[in-house]
C-alpha cells in the first residue's frame, strides 16, 4: 500500500479539495492531510475560510496565518509532522508589502478599509493574494505536500479561476506577473491536482459534474480523484432477525427501517454509478461517520480508510 501511496503524492505537491458545501469537503482534506503524513510527508493543511472546521477536528486553537501544529510527528510510526494555517487576502497582502518595505502601508490599507475598495474595484484580487501566498508555499522546500481546502463550490471556480481572469484584465505589471505565475501552477499537473468531493447524492454529484467541467474546460486543471462521502452499508436481511423475539410492533417497525436503508443504499449506489458514467475518475469511498462531530480519532480514522481506497484505485490513478 505504502508504494502505491508515495506515487500518489509523488504525483503533485498541492491538492486542492473541493465540492459543494456540505458534503464534507473539509473532512476530506483533514483526512488527505493525515494520509500524506503516514507516508513520512511533512504536511501543511491549508484553510482560506476561517471556519474553524479543521481546528475543531484536530482539537487546537483556531488556525491563524502563522504555522499551528496539528499533529506531531511520530517516528516510531515513522509518520510526518501535519501543520495548519489559515490564508486571508488581507494578512498576505501585508506580507507581501512587508517583504518589500512597505509593512505600515499594508497595515494601513487593512485597518482603513482600503483594502474592500481595491478588491471592489479589481474582481478577483483577493482569490489571486490568496494563491498567490499557495504558490509561495508550494515552491519552498519546507513542505513535502500542501492540502487547500476550497471555499464551496461557486466560489471554488471563481476562486480557481482568478489568475486567468487577471491575466487577461491586466496587461503588465505585477498583477499581470502574479496572474501568470499562480495560473501556471494550477495548470501544472506535476504540481497541482484538484481533489473533488461529493455525496452519493443526485444535486451534489450534478454540481460536482459541472464543477469539474468548467475547471477543467476554464482554468485547465488537473482533475484527481473523485471522494464520495458519507456511503452506507448494505442493510441485512429481515431474516437475520428471525432468531430474535420481536413483537409485531417491534417486527414491523424493523422491517420499515431496513425497507428506508435499503433504498438510501440503492440510490446511493445509482448516483454513483451515475457518477462514473458523466464523470469517468476514480472514486473513493468514505464511509457515513455516526454522529454530527468529526474529531480527531475519527480523521485519522478515515485516513486510513483513504489509504486502502487509493492503494486499491486502478492504474488510472
Amino acid at each position: 500500500m505504502t508504494g502505491k501511496l508515495n506515487g500518489f503524492f509523488a504525483s503533485s505537491k498541492l491538492f486542492i479539495v473541493a465540492g459543494k458545501g456540505g458534503v464534507g469537503k473539509t473532512t476530506v482534506a483533514s483526512s488527505l492531510a493525515r494520509l500524506a503524513t503516514t507516508c513520512g510527508l511533512r504536511t501543511l493543511l491549508i484553510d482560506v475560510e476561517r471556519k474553524h472546521g479543521i481546528a475543531k477536528a484536530f482539537g487546537v486553537d483556531p488556525l491563524t496565518y502563522e504555522e499551528s501544529p496539528l499533529i506531531a510527528a511520530d517516528p516510531a510510526q515513522r509518520t510526518a509532522e501535519l501543520v495548519g494555517r489559515t490564508i486571508t487576502p488581507d494578512d498576505a497582502l501585508v506580507e507581501w508589502l512587508g517583504d518589500h518595505g512597505l509593512r505600515r502601508l499594508g497595515d494601513r490599507m487593512v485597518s482603513t478599509g482600503l483594502v474592500d475598495i481595491i478588491a471592489t474595484a479589481t474582481p478577483g484580487i483577493r482569490d489571486l493574494l490568496v494563491l498567490g501566498k499557495v504558490k509561495q508555499l508550494v515552491t519552498e522546500d519546507s513542505y513535502d505536500v500542501v492540502v487547500l481546502d476550497t471555499p464551496g463550490s461557486g466560489h471554488a471556480i471563481s476562486f480557481l479561476r482568478s489568475p486567468l481572469g487577471l491575466a487577461e484584465a491586466v496587461r503588465s505589471g505585477p498583477i499581470r506577473r502574479q496572474s501568470n505565475e499562480v495560473l501556471g501552477m494550477l495548470q501544472d499537473p506535476l504540481r497541482t491536482r484538484i481533489v473533488l468531493v461529493t455525496l452519493a447524492e443526485e444535486t451534489p454529484v450534478n454540481e460536482l459534474v459541472e464543477t469539474a467541467y468548467q475547471l477543467e474546460e476554464t482554468v485547465g486543471v488537473a482533475l484527481g480523484p473523485v471522494v464520495v462521502n458519507a456511503l452506507v452499508e448494505p442493510v441485512p436481511a429481515l431474516t437475520d432477525f428471525e432468531g430474535s423475539l420481536l413483537s409485531v410492533r417491534e417486527r414491523r417497525a424493523v422491517e420499515k427501517a431496513l425497507a428506508f436503508e435499503t433504498a438510501r443504499y440503492q440510490h446511493q449506489m445509482f448516483q454513483r454509478q451515475r457518477l462514473a458514467t458523466v464523470l469517468p475518475l476514480p472514486q473513493l469511498r468514505l464511509p457515513e461517520q455516526p454522529g454530527v462531530t468529526i474529531d480527531r480519532a475519527a480523521i485519522v480514522a478515515l485516513a486510513e480508510t483513504l489509504g486502502h481506497e487509493l492503494a486499491s484505485a486502478g492504474p488510472s490513478l
